[in-house]
């Protein structure tokens, strides 16, 4: 049992990093259709995809924070 909720916490974090690199991914686009290089005018779906790599890196955050939570309080 210990085991699948170690693994299961290593899952929850690796989620928090996969999330970030796409916010920077994203981050890295819409920047780039601001000046110097663009036109200060981002596209909807650099926006979009930006809003959405946050929305998930929230999600990863939550979910590992819960756990983490669980694991402090002796819950796991």
């Amino acid at each position: 049992m210990d085991e699948q909720k170690r693994a299961e916490e290593a899952q929850a974090m690796e989620r928090v990093v996969n999330a970030t690199r796409q916010v920077q991914v994203a981050f890295t686009a819409l920047q780039s259709q601001y000046p110097p290089a663009g036109e200060g005018k981002p596209s909807k779906m650099a926006l979009q995809t930006f809003d959405a790599a946050l929305q998930a890196l929230e999600d990863a955050q939550a979910t590992f924070d819960e756990m983490l939570n669980d694991l402090l309080d002796g819950n796991r």
